[in-house]
């Protein structure tokens, strides 16, 4: 079975074409059906960068060159209408913030709808029982009272299951979530972790997770790559990344790791600890 996503040479750059600034540099890797890869990395270490460029949504200014093969088309260089047959189908992406993502103006239920009208045709009481059907999934309670909502009328973690809905609504072949979970409490941000496990697994999609955190790619990931600079510098099963890391890079991160559940710990014993992520608001 071929590789749902191949990614050959991969570099973003930024700038003049006679001095361009390398943003990634060289990076390759695949992703096959049913696979879940996690990408890790500090900020500006590319890797959110990497996972628009799958997708090509990368930023005016920024231009990608190399090969990206998505369900066997070449995403580099695709002309915009390409692009968008692409997007929904074979990728689709859930964002750190969905509020960004979303329409404040825009009733939820209108906007998981809208992928379903457009590409699958769905009209009426068809498209109703659709976007029903996707609120289950994403364990969204009260579907007829919550599609009536504004995002605002949300907490953080429904509205990341919303925006998940949407991602879904189209059954992509490859999902792509960079930080979906910071911005959540770490409760919720558990529930969200399972649930991303979850659909991938009985879908049987290809996940790539965007995340800094360790504790959070050993949640959702079976296989990992390290990024720093712009390069992968360390890729393989996760077990054996962070059980026995090979770069020093990948040695930081994970002695980082230690020494903030360490003193999250020590916290816990007397006063209660500081929260890692933002409430869910």
């Amino acid at each position: 079975m071929s590789d749902v996503l191949t990614v050959r040479g991969l570099r973003v750059l930024a700038g003049a074409d006679e001095h361009p600034r390398r943003l990634v540099d060289d990076v390759s890797f695949t992703v096959a059906p049913g696979e879940r890869l996690g990408l890790i990395g500090e900020s500006g270490s590319g890797k959110t960068l990497t996972a628009l460029a799958v997708a090509g949504l990368l930023a005016p200014g920024l231009r990608a060159e190399g090969s990206v093969l998505l369900g066997g088309t070449e995403v580099v260089g695709a002309p915009e209408a390409a692009l968008n047959r692409l997007r929904g189908s074979a990728v689709a992406l859930v964002f750190q913030e969905p509020l960004s993502a979303l329409d404040p103006l825009m009733r939820v239920g209108r906007q998981i709808a809208e992928p379903l009208r457009r590409h699958g045709g769905l009209r009426g009481a068809a498209l109703r029982a659709g976007v029903h059907a996707l609120m289950r999934e994403v364990a969204l309670p009260e579907p007829d009272r919550l599609a009536r909502s504004f995002p605002h009328q949300l907490s953080g973690g429904q509205r990341q299951r919303v925006a998940l809905a949407m991602a879904l609504a189209c059954d992509p072949a490859l999902l792509v979530a960079d930080e979906p979970t910071t911005a959540l409490d770490v409760t919720v941000q558990a529930e969200i972790l399972q649930l991303l496990r979850r659909v991938v697994q009985e879908r049987g999609m290809a996940l790539i997770f965007v995340t800094h955190d360790l504790a959070v790619v050993a949640e959702v990931a079976e296989r990992v790559a390290v990024m720093r600079a712009g390069t992968i510098v360390e890729e393989g099963p996760l077990a054996d990344v962070l059980g026995a890391p090979r770069h020093p890079y990948t040695r930081t991160l994970l002695d980082g790791a230690r020494r903030l559940d360490a003193a999250l710990g020590a916290a816990g014993a007397g006063t209660p600890a500081p929260a890692r992520a933002g409430g869910d608001r």
